[in-house]
């Protein structure tokens, strides 16, 4: 197609017309760009954008965090808060749960849900699903990831990407691949040989992007081979673009990035997060210092490195462009529906997994019961904020402690007692849970009081475990 050229029928540009041919209409568009057009789209203009073609009417791109829910607003290059006052969500399930579900339709209406929200927030690009293999219960993402068994997570990630998509949003399935600590995840070079590779670590991925058809993959902060993940010939080039044949974009975790001519050659195609002052080098935009940018651009211009790496990630982003932000038929999404919460809360329910049942304790009988103990910190304490990339402002949060007693009513008394303070915090990026869980009490006075709550009691119930503070699940 001729830059320039014109639909006879309609008489505007091919790359608008949608009755055309997906991969016309990204030709057609490639071809009217100029050099310095093609290298902006390859990288961040703020914390969450990157921008499009103002000159042929082409619109930027915005992602959001995360997996679970769609994360609140930020300033435009900082990760505190933008202070809207409609930027809340619903919390669903963190993805372990949803693995533990063993249920496709469940991530089908996960994927569909949450992919509204998003949806209904503008957003183009969705940082989820998760799906590194727990290889130690230390890793600090675990729960964002759906769990150990590389044929469950294949299983699961194929309906929740179809879901999320049909709502013209585009998943970035991460992180690919072998990021399975969160200690030293910048500079660990993992040593993994293929049948492994092949058998337990890139299943997931492999269904997400033969099956799913995910539109974007988020490279991981790790090394394979001694290159990282963001940039890395065998797992982005030699298996990912090459034997799945992927034709989506390869996005950089943020921070990811690290060399510019790997990043150019290695299969990289959206840089975003890379840390810069703006100042260092001279200059005044500090996205304009990032590898996919001006020192891009430079080599080019210096006769250095040619343009078919170039025109391969604009073609790619170009195509999700028209998939996502240029998709005028998408639905148009909606936030914080009572639908959503009831698919979190049936997720939720079918993700609860029974592990032993002695002497048929379970379910609570309460024709007998008449007086319940509810133990431990993680019965209150807000679990939406905090844990990284997947904290959340959410609109509601039921505790544990609330829907017991909901459940129980006037059937039997629920008493509460903490028993130990784990951790006390609430906040992340801005966002406050506005809970007081400071206690002055001592270990002993705390575990003296529970004891005590759970001998006048018929029953009791502990909540204690992880609790998304940092050092923790983060």
């Amino acid at each position: 197609m001729l830059a320039g050229s014109l639909t006879q029928a309609q008489n505007i540009p091919v790359y608008l017309d949608e009755t055309k041919p997906i991969e016309e209409r990204v030709e057609d568009a490639l071809g009217r760009m100029t050099l310095e057009e093609k290298v902006a789209i390859t990288h961040a203009q703020s914390k969450f954008s990157s921008p499009g073609v103002d000159r042929l009417g082409i619109p930027e791109l915005w992602m959001t965090d995360g997996p679970h829910g769609i994360r609140p607003e930020v300033l435009w290059d900082k990760w505190d808060q933008a202070g809207w006052n409609n930027d809340s969500c619903v919390a669903f399930p963190a993805l372990t749960c949803l693995a533990a579900t063993w249920n496709p339709e469940m991530a089908r209406l996960y994927g569909k849900s949450i992919g509204e929200e998003a949806r209904y927030r503008e957003k183009d690009v969705l940082l989820g699903p998760g799906v590194n293999i727990y290889r130690t219960p230390l890793n600090g993402r675990n729960f964002e990831y759906m769990g150990e068994d590389p044929y469950l997570a294949s299983r699961m990630v194929v309906p929740y990407v179809q879901g999320v998509q049909k709502n013209g949003v585009a998943v970035c399935v991460k992180h690919y691949a072998l990021n399975n600590q969160e200690i030293n995840r910048h500079t660990t070079n993992v040593i993994v040989d293929d049948r492994a590779l092949y058998e337990i670590y890139l299943p997931a991925f492999k269904a997400a992007v033969q099956e799913g058809k995910a539109w974007t993959i988020m490279g991981s902060y790790n090394l394979y081979q001694n290159q990282h993940g963001c940039h890395n010939q065998r797992l982005l080039n030699d298996i990912l673009k090459g034997e799945w044949e992927f034709d989506g974009v390869v996005v950089s975790d943020w921070g990811g990035t690290h060399n510019t001519q790997e990043a150019i050659t290695n299969g990289l195609d959206l840089e975003f997060g890379t840390w810069t002052n703006g100042l260092s080098q001279g200059v005044g935009n500090a996205y304009d210092n990032y590898y996919l940018a001006a020192p891009y651009l430079k080599l080019i211009k210096e006769g250095k490195i040619g343009t078919k790496e170039l025109d391969d990630k604009v073609r790619r982003i170009l195509r999700l462009m028209f998939r996502t932000s240029m998709n005028r038929n998408k639905p148009y999404g909606s936030l914080c529906s009572e639908a959503h919460y009831e698919a979190a809360r049936q997720i939720g329910e079918e993700g609860i997994v029974l592990l032993q049942n002695d002497n048929g304790l379970l379910p609570i009988d309460l024709n007998k019961v008449k007086r319940i103990a509810v133990i431990g910190e993680n019965a209150v304490k807000m679990m939406t904020v905090g844990g990284g990339s997947s904290s959340l402002k959410v609109q509601r949060e039921v505790s544990p402690l609330e829907g017991i007693r909901k459940r129980v009513g006037d059937n039997a008394e629920v008493v509460y007692a903490r028993g130990y303070v784990g951790d006390p915090t609430g906040e992340y990026n801005g966002v406050v849970s506005e809970q007081n869980l400071k206690d002055d009490r001592t270990p002993e006075e705390l575990t003296a009081e529970a004891v005590e709550v759970a001998k006048e009691a018929d029953c009791a119930i502990f909540i204690g475990g992880l609790n998304k503070s940092p050092g923790q699940d983060c």
